[in-house]
């Protein structure tokens, strides 16, 4: 059984460990303390928890009147848990701007996919007509979701199933949705940076 540091002796950059395995079991345990690998190929694993810590609160998502209108058009469809091998696949090899190769590895993929089979890892997806254009996946732990990737494949495919996320979490009243590190593109959804103390309160 693998025992992680305390999350506070994280460096600056969030980094806390090297090294282990990515069995359930040891996933789990990670999660439950707000640590999750992230690491690029050829490189040991790597486990972080940075601070401060991007999160959105379901109450905070920010849907625009486009995105709005995009949703209810009878062309989309939206599910969970329907398509999750695929949704990994495509997380890992949909090309995004100013990224090179991609840290969802083999034995990631094969990880999740387990975290999936024991209902713990949990898929969004987006359809255009029958055609899967967006998606993401994550971890659930005591009300928590811990957001991993996403991937569109069409303009608006991955807010459209952060949407769909959102709803999910008002709905089964989660409490908070990770998103880890900082970009823009989540703060333009709502996210926003809480520090690693409160996030640990949140999940405990």
């Amino acid at each position: 059984m693998i025992t992680f540091p305390p999350p506070s002796q994280a460096n600056e950059d969030g980094l806390l460990a090297i090294g282990g395995d990515l069995e359930p079991h040891t996933l789990l345990a990670a999660y439950e303390q707000g640590i999750f690998p992230w690491y690029g190929e050829g490189q040991p694993i790597l486990w972080w928890a940075p601070d401060p810590r991007m999160v959105l609160f379901p109450d905070e998502f920010h849907c625009s009147r486009r995105l709005l209108r995009r949703l209810k058009q009878p062309r989309y469809r939206c599910s969970c848990n329907e398509a999750f091998a695929a949704v990994i696949e495509l997380c890992a090899h949909i090309p995004r701007a100013g990224e090179h190769g991609t840290w969802i590895l083999p034995e990631m993929m094969t990880a999740y996919s387990s975290l999936h089979e024991l209902g713990i890892a949990h898929s969004f997806e987006v359809w255009d007509e029958g055609i899967l254009i967006g998606g993401l996946y994550g971890v659930l732990h005591k009300q928590v979701f811990f957001a991993e990737s996403m991937f569109s494949c069409k303009r608006d495919g991955s807010k459209m199933a952060l949407a769909h996320l959102v709803e999910h979490a008002h709905r089964e009243k989660w409490k908070v949705i990770d998103s880890q590190f900082h970009t823009d593109h989540l703060a333009s959804l709502g996210a926003r940076e809480i520090s690693r103390e409160l996030f640990l309160v949140l999940i405990s």
